[in-house]
């Protein structure tokens, strides 16, 4: 059958490989013909409770099967999934379901008790949780949402509004990013072509949902008939014991957590005998531990990507281009346009850096109820309309350059650039070279005010061994090994792990903050 909706995903499966394996969450797994059994019951109680094409729907649960029946049934049913990432607090869920104006709630046992207290149940018309058989207003227990299945005839077409995913900026709110079915549908079909999936593979989903990244991992495996293995948590040992138990081929993960891999298999001795493929994006991965993945995970397949959530994903470079080009973002995927542009002088060329923006159908709607920022960060480029004509393009604000065989390296955010005695210093650059030092695993570069200097550099650092680390011998690393510009004023040991986000990133805002504050005191 053809593919055109979100939901689609799922049932194209059901005539050759209805029995075949879609889930598996811990030691519970689901086939697509129960998989769908589920979606189907659900859509019911979803339509008989009044819930209609285009109604947001608020998903907060932890990964699990469930989740997974959740996001497919709102879709099917024409209306909008809004995946919370469950490491938010209640106000965060108060401040998603105020912003977009979620009318049904999917959750969890403890934050349904953490709900009764809040301003927000007055809003909600439904409350379905798992997990629990209350009888307490408006609440539904997940079981009894499955009660009964009924014939669903409720068109849904691929330009409509199937999901809104909340990411946060620099600044402000997070933003709820509009994706249609199409943006869904073409990103798995790009990112499966240059991962080369197939039914036989098993791909682990570590990342949330409510990040891009996760979903794709989702998206993928359904589009190409495979299965995806839930991953709840993110300790190091946890990953390594479900990569080797569940026979995964595909690993997807954001830079922090393949430091910490890449520490823990160090003094493991541990085989991957099914591993096919890495995937990175979200950040780059410090070059030291680039260099040891290949061998720590048994020669597999390593993509390194670029993407972000307004275009879901840009970039990625090709893994027989991983030893010659280390640390490049690479490439256009399949059916997007990339383009690199100096706001002055136009399209950039070999040796020259610029925003990278991004056309074509992955390019999202928009943000939900923000038409100003909107129209700031999707509009026409006039140095691209000889290309693209009045075709608008997302703005990514990543500062990127171009080297002379067209492959692309990040640079740092456009706003985040360190500018001290007249040179423009990459963060990247510095943490990349404080990294080298093999002394420290995260590390953090931002600028501080100078009166003389205009800006000076400060890194925040956590120590590989805290029992061993010397910080007068890492300094005098750096004036070794970096031009005094670049040097760090000040190093910020960082006692314990660093922040994160809940797409497992580092928190760069909030320890930026807490770094300033210390030096404050």
């Amino acid at each position: 059958m053809s593919i055109f909706t979100f939901h689609d995903l799922l049932t194209h499966n059901l005539t050759s490989r209805a029995e075949q394996t879609a889930v598996i969450d811990g030691e519970r797994q689901v086939s697509y013909r129960e998989l769908s059994d589920q979606v189907d019951a659900l859509s019911t109680w979803l339509v008989e409770h009044n819930v209609n094409a285009g109604d947001r729907v608020g998903i907060y649960l932890r990964k699990s099967i469930e989740e997974v029946v959740a996001t497919i049934a709102v879709a099917r049913v024409g209306a909008v999934f809004v995946n919370i990432n469950v490491q938010w607090k209640l106000s965060q869920l108060e401040y998603v379901i105020n912003n977009c104006a979620i009318k049904t709630l999917i959750i969890d046992g403890r934050g349904a008790r953490e709900l009764r207290t809040s301003n927000v149940l007055s809003r909600l018309d439904n409350i379905i949780v798992k997990g629990s058989s209350s009888s307490y207003p408006k609440y539904t227990a997940w079981q009894d949402s499955l009660a009964k299945t009924s014939v669903i005839d409720r068109p849904v077409i691929n330009t409509g509004l199937a999901a809104l995913l909340y990411t946060s900026g620099s600044t402000g709110q997070p933003k709820g990013v509009m994706l249609s079915h199409l943006n869904l549908l073409e990103g798995a079909r790009s990112v499966a072509k240059y991962l080369n999936n197939e039914s036989s593979d098993r791909v682990l989903s570590v990342l949330p949902f409510s990040f891009d990244y996760g979903l794709s991992q989702l998206t993928t495996m359904f589009l190409v008939g495979g299965t995806i293995v839930l991953q709840p948590t993110f300790m190091p040992s946890e990953i390594v014991k479900t990569l080797v138990e569940k026979n995964v081929t595909g690993m997807p993960a954001v830079p922090p957590t393949w430091v910490q891999l890449a520490q823990y298999l160090q003094v493991q001795n541990i085989e991957f005998p099914r591993l096919r493929y890495l995937t990175n994006t979200g950040g780059k991965i410090p070059d030291n531990v680039l260099e040891l993945l290949p061998d720590l995970f048994g020669q597999p397949e390593i993509f390194l990507m670029y993407g972000l959530t307004e275009a879901f994903r840009s970039t990625y470079l090709p893994p027989d281009m991983f030893n010659c080009k280390r640390g490049s973002i690479g490439r256009a995927i399949p059916n997007a346009g990339v383009y690199v542009v100096d706001h002055e002088k136009g399209v950039c060329g070999p040796g020259e850096q610029g925003e990278l923006l991004h056309a074509g159908s992955l390019v999202s709607q928009g943000y939900w109820g923000n038409p100003e920022v909107t129209a700031e960060k999707f509009r026409v480029c006039h140095h691209l309309e000889n290309v693209l004509g009045e075709q608008k393009v997302v703005y990514s604000g990543d500062l990127v350059r171009i080297d002379e065989d067209g492959y692309l390296w990040f640079v740092s955010r456009l706003d985040s650039m360190i500018k001290c005695s007249g040179f423009r210093i990459s963060p990247t650059e510095v943490e990349d070279a404080v990294s080298a030092s093999y002394m420290v695993t995260d590390v953090v570069s931002y600028g501080v005010e100078d009166r003389e200097l205009g800006q000076v550099v400060h890194v925040a650092v956590t120590p590989r061994d805290s029992s061993d680390f010397n910080l007068d011998v890492l300094r005098r690393y750096c004036q070794k090994h970096m031009p005094s510009y670049m040097q760090p004023r000040t190093i910020h040991v960082w006692d314990g792990s660093m922040p994160r986000t809940s797409s497992g990133k580092l928190d760069r805002p909030l320890i930026i903050k807490l770094a300033t504050d210390e030096s404050a005191e």
